[in-house]
């Protein structure tokens, strides 16, 4: 560090922050080339060295050696294994947009820097460019399933609480429903896809259409296989509503970029909207066709 200005205790830590997230990643990005092919393999090899080349930048600068974070490598490659590339790949470019913000109030005190952050800014390019990943490229179709078994599933078995209030009842009529309209909606993923003439793959699109519907279904009528009283099991099955709902606008703001706020507000307004609807629909049911079970 001869010839150096001497840097102030808090950009020493930052830059010791630096250091160990980009030592971190350079590690990640590497066990994520060792497991894929292709495009992926070469450019995701090429960001794990520019990570590496990264931290022994700012290694210059600290003096220090610093280890990686094991707890962070492990995590991200859990993550990877249940969510795939995509999503760890979009996890992570989170975290750098925050220490891209950041180098910009270092560059006046190193300059050096500049090149640091331009590279930074070039891996989401190339990252969005290299990801090849069949699962991320049906997540329309996921969307639809999940989004129709919410919709119509809660709305239907807040009808069927008020109209029949027998827990078994409302599961079993539940289920059957919900299993019916899977495979109705993957039949129609199907046909839609093949009448679009779509790159997609129409039988993979309507699996992924039918599995996220039943995936669904099981999570909603679930309470009232295990409650005995239909007020607590409806109202287990809007907590699960809303987690699902939850994870699921997380999951698509990451992958798609979307604005997680605003996805999970609109999905949770409609499902609920059609949860109160529901239950009005129920009451006069059972009130005027004299319903008692």
């Amino acid at each position: 560090m001869s010839g150096k200005k001497p840097l102030s205790a808090s950009l020493l830590n930052l830059l010791i922050d630096y250091q160990r997230i980009e030592i971190t990643e350079h590690y990640v990005y590497k066990h994520l080339a060792q497991k894929a092919k292709g495009k992926n393999k070469e450019v995701l090899q090429k960001i794990s060295d520019d990570e590496g080349r990264h931290a022994q930048f700012w290694a210059q600068y600290t003096g220090r050696e610093i280890k990686p974070s094991r707890l962070r490598i492990f995590k991200y490659l859990v993550i990877q294994k249940i969510f795939g590339l995509t999503f760890t790949i979009k996890m992570m470019e989170k975290g750098e947009e925050t220490a891209e913000r950041n180098y910009n109030n270092i560059l006046n005190e190193i300059p050096e820097a500049a090149p640091i952050l331009k590279e930074e800014q070039e891996h989401e390019r190339m990252l969005v460019e290299m990801i090849d990943e069949r699962k991320i490229e049906y997540i329309g179709s996921m969307v639809l399933g999940l989004n129709d078994a919410l919709v119509e599933l809660t709305g239907a078995l807040a009808g069927l609480s008020f109209a029949l209030q027998n827990t078994r009842l409302i599961g079993m009529a539940g289920l059957i429903t919900g299993i019916a309209a899977s495979l109705s909606m993957a039949s129609s993923e199907y046909l839609s896809k093949r009448t679009e003439a779509s790159e997609q793959s129409p039988l993979v699109a309507a699996f992924y259409t039918g599995i996220a519907y039943i995936f669904t279904v099981l999570m909603l009528v679930g309470p009232f296989f295990v409650f005995t009283h239909y007020l607590v099991a409806l109202a287990n099955t809007l907590i699960f509503v809303i987690l699902v709902i939850w994870f699921f606008s997380f999951f698509v703001s990451i992958v798609k970029e979307m604005n997680f706020r605003r996805t999970f507000v609109e999905m949770t307004v409609i499902s609920l909207g059609v949860t109160i609807i529901s239950f009005g629909i129920g009451l006069l049911t059972r009130h005027f066709l004299g319903v008692d079970v």
